[in-house]
């Protein structure tokens, strides 16, 4: 399949290692944050972190929107569809994600609460159109990538006059994240990121730039195919070790510098910043979310059921928020692969199928000796 075998080429592979190899300075070590949970499937995968040399360390990043969602914004949802007896439209990945009380949003769908599974943010629409009678609310998460769609959806509710639809807005962003890792005094040290991929193609290259500039890390946007990765892998430690700190351009075939200025000129009509907004290992990060304008508040579900949000603590047992800020590999949590299981999650990192734990797990990587 065009864009698809030419990247997972067995012969291209062993090339780009060995030029990874070469490239890479045995007396320093090279430590790469891919800030996607696409990014760390695709390694945990096709076992591209076994072709490079053991100097060279991938770290988990962020990047995955229904792992970073704290548990107080699952039990928003919850609250939504049990006290208020809205009909809850989410994501297959979010069902199953731990909250407060044992529960999950597939728990409460059990016990009675009318929450239903769509595979966007059309189907909850339509749904709303079908059934005026029902007030429905759709649990908008995801990154710059989701967020456009929303934005439509939205529009297109006001256009009809659909005053049982609204959502529950948690779109998170990029950049911001990436901010609050590299501002923290106490985290990881990061040598370059691999750059997200289905972001950029939205937000394009030139929101990374500032990271070159102000902290001189290097950022390479990287497609979710093998081969892509570990080119992308290449052009970092190229620019490393030349002292460079610049944005490249690894997906060409998707990603430009401004991105997709009409998806973007649609979710700024719609959405505005949110002053701070609660991550999953980051805490509270300014500026990082976002939020309904004035203008379509009707649409805004917390301001319609008047619903507070409440932040609470992660299990105590589970890594995930250390797993999220890249200080912690999924191996490092005393319960993964024995307590916690992609049956039994007990962190969200494991629920979902962009989960650095889910991806460890999935493709046998808790076998690694540390």
């Amino acid at each position: 399949m065009k864009y698809v075998d030419e990247f997972r080429n067995g012969e291209l592979a062993c090339k780009i290692a060995a030029n990874i190899k070469r490239e890479a300075n045995s007396k320093r070590v090279y430590r790469l944050m891919e800030f996607c949970g696409g990014h760390t499937h695709a390694i945990s995968r096709y076992g591209v972190a076994d072709l490079m040399p053991s100097n060279v360390r991938m770290i988990h990043g962020p990047g995955c929107p229904v792992c970073v969602l704290p548990i107080g914004r699952i039990d928003q949802a919850i609250r939504l569809a049990r006290e208020h007896g809205v009909t809850l439209c989410t994501y297959a990945d979010t069902m199953r994600v731990p909250a407060s009380d044992h529960l999950s949003l597939m728990r409460a769908k059990a016990s009675g609460a009318d929450v239903r599974m769509v595979y966007s943010t059309q189907d909850a629409l339509k749904f709303a159109r079908e059934h005026p009678q029902r007030e429905v609310v759709f649990l908008a998460i995801g990154f710059e990538t989701t967020t456009p769609p929303t934005a439509v959806a939205i529009r297109q509710a006001m256009a009809e006059g659909l005053r049982n639809f609204s959502i529950l807005c948690d779109h998170v962003l990029t950049p911001a994240a990436m901010h609050a890792i590299l501002a923290d005094e106490n985290g990881v040290e990061i040598d370059g990121f691999v750059g997200p991929a289905h972001v950029s193609t939205v937000i394009g290259s030139r929101p990374y730039e500032p990271f070159a500039d102000d902290y001189h890390k290097p950022v390479v946007i990287a497609g979710f195919e093998p081969l892509d990765v570990m080119q992308a892998v290449l052009m970092l430690l190229r620019q490393i070790n030349d002292g460079r700190a610049e944005v490249e351009n690894e997906f060409t075939r998707a990603v430009t510098r401004d991105g997709n200025l009409k998806a973007q000129e649609l979710v700024a009509e719609v959405f505005e910043l949110r002053d701070s907004f609660e991550w999953r290992g980051l805490g509270s990060v300014p500026h990082s979310a976002l939020k309904l304008r004035e203008k379509y508040a009707a649409f805004d579900a917390e301001k319609k059921f008047s619903i507070g949000y409440a932040a609470v603590p992660d299990n105590k047992a589970c890594e995930c928020a250390a797993i999220l800020r890249g200080q912690k590999r999924p191996q490092e949590c005393k319960i993964f692969g024995t307590v916690c299981t992609p049956e039994n999650p007990v962190g969200s990192c494991m629920v979902s199928s962009e989960g650095a734990c889910a991806a460890h797990y999935s493709y046998g990587r808790f076998r690694e000796v540390a």
